[in-house]
């Protein structure tokens, strides 16, 4: 019986006593203790300042999730409000611009 060529390499590899070659799929020096994509998602998020700041980057705003929306408060009630801007929709973004959401309604700096 016939062995795939890929099959002989790493039992060659794994008699020799040396590492089996890196997967395909594997990034270039990965390590066996690699960091959650979350956490390398809010590292990579640029924290603004201001409101001002993050609207010339940002016209909308940035909000945590496509399923939340403009509010306001009429009558001691949250109520929705219409923006005249789309939010770009970053849950990263979000977190760490999270000081900047004064009306705690998921989405930061929206006008």
């Amino acid at each position: 019986m016939r062995r795939p060529f890929v099959t002989a390499v790493v039992a060659v590899a794994l008699l020799a006593g040396t590492a089996a070659p890196a997967l395909a799929c594997d990034p270039p020096g990965a390590t066996s203790t690699t960091t959650s994509h979350a956490a390398v998602k809010a590292k990579a998020a640029k924290t603004y300042k201001s409101c001002t700041a993050l609207h010339k980057a940002y016209a909308g705003g940035v909000a945590k999730s496509s399923k939340v929306h403009n509010t306001k408060t009429s009558h001691g009630k949250k109520v929705r409000a219409s923006s005249r801007y789309a939010p770009k929709v970053s849950a990263a973004l979000y977190a760490a611009n999270k000081k900047l959401d004064r009306d705690k309604d998921g989405i930061a700096c929206e006008r």
